[in-house]
């Protein structure tokens, strides 16, 4: 009699974790097309998810305090996909075995400066540094230096700058590694930092950096508490009625970061 009842534990108990496995197992994501219906995971605070319902209308949700829980939420199966700015996503997987970032976009974005309103002087100089440095060979390597696709961003280099004019504001978000973030001698640097110093270097002007909540930045610019901004900044027609941005330095968008 004990022998069949142990026999009909240990089936219960297999049984169980049949069902458990099952529960918790994961289609392997490989291409866009497998994502509708799925369960992403994505900053608290941000617009991601309704930029992915705009595409999988059928998606689900999980929430993290950071980008980069929710893709290690991915990493451990908690979730089939992160979905945030294409090329945050890709930092993260370049520092972090075991995941990928899909080839495919769920939205395209163009990322770029913004200046008051009235400052076309300001937003021509950075229309021009931009058309510069992509001429020149300096924009390919800010494209190596800060976008690796394996390890960590590369070091900040070393940009002489004289202010002879004065001192160039720059307002930024420094959690939008590798366009700016704050790096192991606790400067903010990145991509955005870089393009910045060379406006500022044209304009023969003095940079400073001033770190801020990414949603403080464009009340700080229309203020006037600094002068220009950047951290990975969208254009869109409603931010475009308060600022003017700058010609698109970076093609972008929202992304999806899946187990590898």
């Amino acid at each position: 009699m004990s022998k069949r009842i142990n026999r009909i534990v240990c089936l219960a108990l297999f049984l169980s974790l049949l069902v458990i496995s099952g529960c918790g197992s994961r289609e392997k994501i490989t291409a866009m097309n497998q994502l509708d219906g799925k369960e992403f995971a994505v900053p608290t605070g941000t617009i991601a998810d309704k930029l992915v319902l705009s595409k999988y209308p059928n998606a689900k949700f999980q929430y993290y305090n950071s980008v980069l829980d929710a893709c290690m939420a991915v990493k451990a199966g908690k979730a089939d996909a992160a979905a945030y700015d294409e090329p945050i996503l890709k930092n993260i997987a370049a520092k972090n075995t075991g995941m990928v970032v899909l080839p495919e976009m769920i939205t395209n974005d163009n990322y770029a400066f913004a200046v008051a309103l009235d400052n076309k002087e300001l937003k021509k100089a950075i229309d021009d540094v931009t058309k510069e440095i992509k001429a020149n060979g300096t924009y390919d390597q800010m494209m190596t230096r800060w976008f690796p696709k394996t390890g960590s961003p590369a070091s900040m280099p070393t940009i002489n700058l004289n202010g002879e004019k004065g001192v160039l504001r720059f307002g930024t978000a420094s959690v939008t590694e590798p366009f700016s973030f704050v790096d192991g001698s606790q400067k903010v640097v990145g991509f955005d930092i870089e393009l910045a110093t060379y406006v500022a270097q044209k304009l023969g002007m003095k940079l400073e950096v001033v770190n801020m909540e990414f949603g403080s930045m464009i009340p700080a610019l229309n203020a006037g508490k600094v002068d220009m901004i950047g951290a990975c900044i969208t254009i869109t027609d409603e931010r475009s009625k308060s600022v003017l941005f700058s010609e698109p330095y970076y093609k972008g968008g929202i992304a999806a970061l899946v187990k590898q």
